[in-house]
């Protein structure tokens, strides 16, 4: 099984290594945005300590990450 995953772990990730950035944040859950192909992606991600491995793979999936490519950067 794969690490887990902290929420600050998955954004840092995601920001450094597949140019998403920081959009707004609402309770503990961060919306993170980037262009491609002239479109808007937007993720999702809760601030917890510990995200849950379905939760990891949800954020990935509205990301159009593969969780092979996320882990390769982490």
């Amino acid at each position: 099984m794969p690490k887990i995953f902290s929420g600050k772990e998955v954004t840092k990730v995601l920001c450094r290594s597949f140019g998403f950035s920081f959009i707004s944040q609402k309770g503990s859950h961060v919306k993170l945005a980037k262009q491609q192909d002239g479109k808007t992606i937007t993720t999702i991600v809760p601030m917890h300590k510990e995200l849950a491995r379905g939760t990891w793979k949800g954020i990935l999936e509205l990301a159009k990450v593969s969780e092979q490519e996320f882990l390769d950067k982490a």
